[in-house]
């Protein structure tokens, strides 16, 4: 296994992991025109773009209310303390994830209990999940990993058996679909994030937050602005999460093309996985699938490489000019900050093997069947094999 010493000839493009111009310049003109709107009307912070976006993000999710904050991070942050979250309560969670999913109740002085994940789709193991509840567990934090929803059901079941509140992290999953509830509507609160990696990025940071609860949706509002209501009289201690104006414009605008960008990436999956099984390589890693009833949206096209193989092809897919990346190298529960609560290499086997094995591959909606032939060729020719394959 591995690229032969015999050198090959040049693959004919180079392929980015992500490429956020091909998106922004076809939609130029209109970004720049809501912008300018903005900077017209003085209204920087909350403005009326905020307010649509909120009712547009409300209404594409299925539910009532849609909060904007600063981040996703910030929106993981306000959901947990909107939940009253502080010392002596755990919050379950994934150690297969991004940091900001354990941090945020880190920074609330909880204390994040790491759960394994399922192996066929990555998300939080719902029997894990059940395992891991304790009389001091105030809320769970499923995942839904690379675009992907977790298997919600039973972990809504665990969840009301317990009386714990369920938090949706959907920073990658706006769009998504659950026995045909979106992301964000399934829990008592969703997180979303807008970073520009994002499916629905904006020119920076931003986040929302959505729910069914106005009781919540009411406490959200204040807390993300100071707890102050009215003004300059304070509640409680919130923070300082308010989304500009700019962001918002840009959002409105890319929102309404956001079906068609997830049903380019669906295509590109679909291409994707025609092309590995074409050149026989289902047989030398895991291709991602769509678990039943769910609507993957994509975020990430995530195979494993297996046999500890996955950084020399990485470095291999490198040198012919593909892009990729590794998400996640080092699970949470390892990382040194958390090296206090106990956790050591084998706690979570699953997590660990993810980690070593995970590489995404370019999946950006604009991406090309050529270029996607060029990544596979590329993958078959660290293998030995020679493919050119056609994509449908």
């Amino acid at each position: 296994m591995g690229s032969t010493s015999r050198k090959e000839p040049p693959l004919p493009t180079v392929v980015p992991l992500l490429d956020v111009n091909r998106g922004y310049i076809p939609l130029r003109d209109e970004l720049l025109s809501a912008i300018t709107r903005v900077c017209d009307s003085g209204q920087f912070v909350l403005g009326p773009e905020v307010q649509e976006l909120e009712q547009n993000v409300a209404r594409f999710c299925g539910v009532e209310h849609a909060i904007a904050c600063a981040s996703g991070s910030d929106a993981l942050l306000l959901a947990l303390m909107a939940h009253g979250v502080g010392r002596g309560d755990q919050v379950v969670v994934p150690s297969f994830t991004f940091f900001a999913t354990a941090s945020a109740a880190w920074r609330l002085g909880a204390t994040p209990v790491f759960v394994d994940i399922d192996p066929e789709t990555m998300n939080l193991s719902p029997a894990a999940v059940e395992a891991a509840i304790a009389p001091s567990t105030k809320t769970i934090i499923p995942v839904h990993l690379f675009g992907q929803c977790a298997e919600m059901a039973p972990i809504l079941e665990t969840a009301r058996w317990h009386g714990i509140a369920v938090i949706e992290d959907a920073a990658q999953a706006i769009g998504a679909q659950y026995r045909g509830q979106s992301a964000g509507a399934i829990g008592d609160i969703g997180c979303l994030s807008f970073y520009p990696t994002k499916n629905l990025g904006g020119f920076g940071d931003g986040g929302m937050l959505t729910t069914r609860s106005a009781e919540l949706a009411s406490r959200l509002n204040l807390l993300r602005g100071h707890g102050m209501r009215p003004r300059y009289f304070h509640r409680e201690v919130g923070i300082n999460s308010r989304l500009d104006s700019v962001q918002a414009a840009a959002l409105n605008v890319k929102l309404r093309y956001l079906n068609a960008w997830t049903q380019q990436r669906q295509a590109n999956a679909r291409r994707y996985r025609e092309l590995f099984l074409a050149a026989k390589l289902d047989g030398e890693l895991s291709i991602p699938a769509e678990a039943p009833d769910r609507r993957h949206v994509w975020n990430q096209f995530t195979i494993r490489v297996p046999n500890g193989a996955r950084n020399r092809l990485r470095e291999h897919l490198a040198q012919a000019g593909v892009g990729s990346e590794i998400y996640y190298p080092l699970p949470l529960h390892l990382q040194d900050c958390f090296r206090g609560l106990g956790y050591r290499e084998g706690s979570l086997p699953e997590t660990e093997r993810a980690a070593a094995e995970v590489l995404s591959l370019p999946i950006f909606p604009e991406l090309t069947p050529q270029e996607q032939e060029a990544v596979v060729t590329a993958v078959a020719r660290f293998y030995g094999r020679k493919f050119k394959g056609k994509a449908a």
